[in-house]
């Protein structure tokens, strides 16, 4: 459920294009109206901003933001990076969600390590179409695949579950084969107990099956083995691939959960993770972040607003709230 507020009624596109236009003139950037417009607009509305601010003005928007919020070399350092912060979750939020999705994977691709689980996140909460889409996306901006790039830049296990991944194309009807569920419960079973975590038949069914089928194989493998499956993967809490393992499941049948986590160790330490919440905030808006944003209060008994009224300042702040749906932003 998305947590997007969009004004009723909503305001002509060119009075949209023009009133950023002005953000933009002077000394200073507007940044409260910047955000007052993009982060009240839904994903075609803000591609309809994009492309009508180009054949009006002659310039891609994401440049015109670039050049507002990071391009100011009279501010301290400190500025400077609140600045790219607040223009990464910008820029993140004014993509389409194909292209978000491509420019996130490639940053993945390019500062690999075994704990980044972003390709995951991606290959798993997407539909199927939605991942066709990014792969599409990547394509055309990077003149590559992802796949040719998930191939060159991983290794070993992390390969082999995360190639297939980015590959699948999943059924999404609600069908399920109990049969085929006991069957598959009872295989992973076996392949766990014998800690052949990188088996292929076990990466197959999480990289092909529908949610549908997987949430019952996992629900029989609960009830007929007395543990979920995410606990007999924790038998080696340190192993990296175990926790992607773990990861994949949790967002193929519970990304709610997944990302609270997410957002909770970003903002409930010293200092906070500004990219993963940026990231969390930006892709899940206009999805799910209403159930995200439910599940951290359960969780956390702090609703997420105060959350991140908390642990951030300035614009920064601002836009992160107009996203979740504070009734003040």
């Amino acid at each position: 459920m998305s947590t997007l507020k969009v004004p009723q009624p909503l305001p002509p596109v060119a009075d949209d294009c023009e009133q950023l236009r002005k953000a933009f003139a002077g000394w200073g950037t507007n940044e409260a109206l910047i955000i007052s417009i993009l982060g009240h607009r839904n994903d075609a509305q803000r591609k309809l901003i994009r492309e009508t601010y180009a054949e009006t003005y002659g310039e891609d928007l994401l440049k015109a933001l670039d050049k507002e919020l990071t391009n100011d070399f009279e501010v301290s350092t400190q500025q400077r990076n609140t600045f790219l912060i607040l223009f990464r979750l910008v820029k993140l939020w004014t993509l389409d969600s194909a292209e978000r999705d491509a420019f996130l994977a490639n940053e993945a691709t390019k500062r690999w390590t075994s704990s980044n689980q972003v390709l995951m996140e991606i290959a798993c909460t997407r539909s199927s179409d939605q991942l066709l889409l990014a792969r599409k996306a990547y394509h055309t901006l990077y003149k590559k695949s992802l796949e040719e790039d998930v191939a060159h830049h991983t290794t070993g296990d992390f390969r082999k579950l995360l190639l297939p991944l980015v590959s699948s194309y999943r059924y999404e009807g609600d069908e399920v084969n109990m049969t085929l569920a006991k069957t598959e419960a009872k295989l992973l079973h076996e392949k766990i107990s014998k800690k052949a975590y990188n088996d292929d038949d076990l990466i197959r069914i999480l990289a092909t099956r529908s949610r549908a089928q997987i949430n019952a194989t996992l629900n029989h493998y609960k009830d007929e083995f007395g543990q979920d499956i995410n606990k007999d993967l924790k038998a080696e809490p340190k192993d990296e691939f175990l926790a992607l393992l773990r990861s994949t499941v949790k967002c193929l049948i519970r990304p709610e959960r997944y990302f609270e986590k997410v957002i909770r160790l970003a903002i409930n330490k010293r200092g906070t993770d500004e990219g993963a919440v940026t990231r969390v905030v930006a892709t899940r808006a206009e999805v799910d972040l209403k159930f995200i944003a439910d599940e951290y209060q359960r969780r956390n008994s702090v609703p997420l607003d105060r959350a991140i009224t908390k642990d951030t300042t300035g614009d920064y702040e601002k836009m992160l709230l107009a996203l979740v749906g504070h009734d003040d932003a």
